[in-house]
């Protein structure tokens, strides 16, 4: 038997089993991506793989090591490009 104190709220146990599941709300899961891309989709991905690199070394020299690293390398777990 509950406790004189407890009392059990059907309605909200059957909300906390309905929330979404998904790791983020805001990013679709991964598993949208299709197989077979189209040559923009693959074009687009391509110039971002190019753009995911580090600085070379003689830029660094060139700039007196004012820009040490490229700020906007992009972890592909961490960061999704959004289409």
């Amino acid at each position: 038997m509950a406790s004189p104190g407890f009392q059990f709220t059907p309605h909200l146990a059957e909300t906390q089993h309905s929330l979404p599941r998904s790791r983020s709300r805001n990013q679709p899961p991964e598993s949208t991506m299709p197989s077979h891309k189209s040559f923009m989709i693959k074009k687009k991905l391509a110039k971002k793989q190019r753009q995911n690199r580090p600085i070379p070394y003689w830029i660094r020299m060139r700039t007196d090591n004012t820009i040490r690293y490229n700020a906007k390398r992009r972890h592909w777990r961490r960061t999704k490009l959004g289409f």
